[in-house]
């Protein structure tokens, strides 16, 4: 019997991450509970990489937790995510469950693996307005002078970079450890992928993706209401097809800059998921060129092996 009570899958974008938990999943008969900062919302299907029809396997449907589940245009954070992983593990766990968690969100990732006690961090309207007219450089400058509680792989607006900066100011002056937390015994797996086939992925992807609709898309949820400098915040996909659905880019720049910003963006989750190994999460890397088949059993002799 093994003594962990969570496996976790992590990597970079494009690694396959999905599709090894969901096949994990399947073979321990348990569920995925997403750990994704952007597929928690609705509507966000292409451009966060659902995938949703990965998750049928050998013609089983394998469930899901935390995908799909606060509207567009919402700002879902860290703490929410925290208490409903909460949920979701408690309740696998009674039925005796070995849930899988799966991202590339470090912020989340993290914040379960380590346990963090996090509040809910209320607006600070006098700091927002003397940033407001700082660059996203000079942001992220700021913010990496803190103690780096928030997840920076996703700071790439000038909205989320302040937002961030506001709960390390948060966190910085206040007693936070407030919440009770479970012991979490993780194995904790990170799926190794070389740069040159990483940025192979990461292209064939975007450019799938935008074939599939992915544009459209962001013209649904603009049309319907959401802001558009509420999708920019989100960043990535949705930062740049809202400039150019709003005229703000040519198709071209477009997609040049966000293939050049999800390239960059792997490379800073690469980068936290080092640093996570440097505080104490123990990481076994696996080879993402492996079938799914032999990750799965690697993993499974790993789950067993534990005394």
């Amino acid at each position: 019997m093994s003594s962990y009570n969570l496996v976790t899958i992590l990597g970079p974008t494009a690694c396959g991450k999905t599709s090894l938990a969901v096949a994990l999943a399947h073979r321990l008969q348990t569920a995925v509970i997403s750990a994704d900062s952007r597929q928690v919302y609705r509507s966000m299907d292409l451009g966060t990489g659902k995938d949703l029809g990965e998750y049928m396997y050998q013609g089983s449907e394998v469930p899901y937790r935390l995908i799909d589940i606060v509207d567009a245009g919402y700002k879902y954070n860290v703490f929410e995510y925290q208490r409903d992983f909460l949920k979701a593990f408690v309740e696998l766990r009674a039925q005796g469950q070995l849930p899988v968690m799966c991202g590339g969100t470090g912020m989340y990732l993290e914040s379960v693996l380590r346990g963090y006690r996090l509040v809910e961090v209320p607006e600070n309207k006098e700091l927002r307005e003397a940033l407001a007219d700082k660059s996203l450089e000079e942001l992220t400058t700021m913010l990496s002078g803190y103690k780096q509680l928030h997840n920076t792989t996703d700071v790439d607006t000038c909205k989320r970079a302040i937002r961030a900066i506001e709960i390390e100011e948060y966190y910085r002056v206040n007693d936070v450890n407030v919440r009770e937390f479970p012991e979490i015994k993780s194995l904790t797996i990170g799926l190794d992928v070389s740069r040159e086939l990483r940025r192979e992925r990461i292209t064939r992807r975007l450019h799938e993706r935008l074939a599939e609709g992915m544009v459209d898309e962001v013209r649904g949820i603009l049309a319907s209401g959401v802001a558009p400098e509420d999708l920019i915040y989100y960043g990535l996909e949705y930062k740049y097809l809202t400039l150019y659905v709003i005229g703000e880019l040519t198709y071209d720049e477009m997609v040049s800059q966000l293939e050049i910003a999800i390239h960059q963006f792997a490379k800073r989750q690469m980068t936290y998921f080092r640093g996570m190994e440097r505080r104490g999460v123990p990481i076994h890397w696996l080879d993402a060129s492996l079938s799914t088949e032999e990750k799965v059993e690697a993993i499974v002799r790993m789950i067993n092996d534990k005394e």
